[in-house]
């Protein structure tokens, strides 16, 4: 490791931690959605507006930030990304005051802005800190702490925020008095409140402590003069980064759509309350990690793109069994959904980009990261069918998802054997 990274080793720890904090903000986001249902009565339409406002954040905010690091500097990116993620955390408290679920939604866009700024910004930091040569095996590395970030926000979720939750449903809050109700979703608020404020807190200490370290003096030096809509024009003639967009953006909707409802899916078949629940999302998400270590084992041996297939037909596969299952079945094959999803956004994205160079893959890039919008587009369709025909019907919008993948990996797979 220390070939990779060369002098930098204090630099990419640093940076690799913001891999670990950007998958904390993400899945804290999949149990929001469960807190919220029982704390404000809501349906599953409305909560899925946390996504919407998360999403859509890094869709406004990828191609921004990268004009701003190409203006400044890598390290400029991650200390604005830091402060606008520590500045939405702080928002839960007032958001947590004043009981509005659009004040949330308001602090949940500000702090994904800064998750859009941090990871549009840390990837390409973090192949420059080194020769070459060993860019991929230290992206590798630093892609690490991503999922051990997603397993330390299940676990803050679980104990500090489900676990503070009522018992009572919407009916039985329904005949408490408004004095009653106030009173006990002040102390529900205010867990979910101190917990973000106390991921503000860390992120500003990791602020602070990048602005007075010396990091390496990474500057986008490419030229100015090509011009952001005509590389999108000539982009657009490529058809794998054109369809990959389209791939990466129904991939991005299935996770999270996938992500936001395990909860309550898991709530509905095995039927208990939120906080033992989350126990299969953090099962999910530990079978999302190994998998994914195995899919880059498997890479040595078979072609990215076929395994991408065949992960696509898994899916549906294990897609189905939720639909029409029942009990621990559906919830065992909602837990394999999440192992075939390991390989599906790094694999789509190395795809998309295998035709494109220098000035035009850094373009290239940012519609890709553009395409994250699949999550803010797709989780709301899906809820609106949980809510008019049943949680577990609503996952034939994941099925769908999963069939344009496998449709994008086998025109791939095509179109390769017919150039040879």
């Amino acid at each position: 490791m220390s070939k990779d990274i060369g002098r930098n080793h204090i630099p990419f720890f640093l940076v690799a931690l913001l891999f670990l904090l950007w998958g904390v903000a993400n899945n804290m986001n999949d149990t929001l959605l469960a807190a919220f249902r029982r704390i404000m009565s809501m349906s599953d339409l409305q909560t899925s507006l946390v996504q919407f406002a998360f999403y859509g954040a890094y869709f406004c905010f990828a191609l921004p930030a990268a004009m701003f690091i190409r203006r400044f500097s890598c390290k400029s990116g991650i200390l604005l990304g830091l402060a606008l993620y520590a500045a939405g955390t702080m928002l839960f408290y007032p958001a947590g005051n004043a009981a509005s679920y659009g004040f949330f939604l308001i602090a949940i866009y500000v702090m994904a802005s800064g998750c859009a700024i941090l990871e549009t910004t840390a990837n390409p930091y973090i192949i420059s800190m080194g020769s070459p040569e060993t860019a991929t095996r230290r992206l590798n590395i630093a892609q690490t702490f991503n999922p051990i970030g997603a397993v330390c926000g299940i676990l803050l979720s679980r104990h500090f925020i489900l676990s503070e939750l009522h018992d009572a449903d919407a009916a039985e809050r329904c005949r408490m008095t408004a004095g009653q109700l106030a009173e006990m979703q002040a102390h529900e608020l205010s867990a979910v409140s101190g917990t973000y404020m106390l991921i503000g807190f860390i992120l500003l200490s990791l602020l602070v402590i990048i602005a007075f370290v010396k990091m390496p003096g990474v500057r986008d030096d490419a030229s100015p003069h090509t011009g952001i809509l005509a590389t999108f024009r000539k982009l657009w003639h490529d058809r794998r980064w054109r369809y990959g967009v389209v791939a990466q953006f129904f991939y991005v909707g299935v996770q999270t759509g996938v992500w936001s409802f395990t909860i309550r899916l898991a709530m509905a078949e095995l039927g208990v309350l939120e906080r033992d629940a989350s126990m299969v999302f953090l099962w999910a998400i530990l079978a999302f990690t190994l998998f994914r270590f195995l899919f880059t084992w498997l890479m040595g041996y078979v072609r990215p793109v076929i395994l991408l297939a065949g992960a696509s037909v898994a899916a549906i596969f294990f897609t189905a069994a939720v639909i029409f299952c029942h009990g621990w079945t559906a919830v065992i094959s909602l837990v394999a959904i999440s192992a075939c999803m390991s390989l599906m956004f790094p694999t789509i994205y190395g795809i998309a980009l295998g035709g494109v160079r220098g000035e035009e893959a850094k373009i290239a890039a940012s519609g890709l990261i553009m395409s994250i919008l699949g999550g803010a587009l797709i989780t709301p369709v899906q809820a609106a069918v949980s809510d008019c025909a049943g949680i577990s019907v609503s996952f034939v919008v994941p099925l769908i998802c999963f069939i344009v993948i496998l449709i994008y990996s086998t025109g791939i797979i095509r179109k390769d054997y017919a150039k040879k």
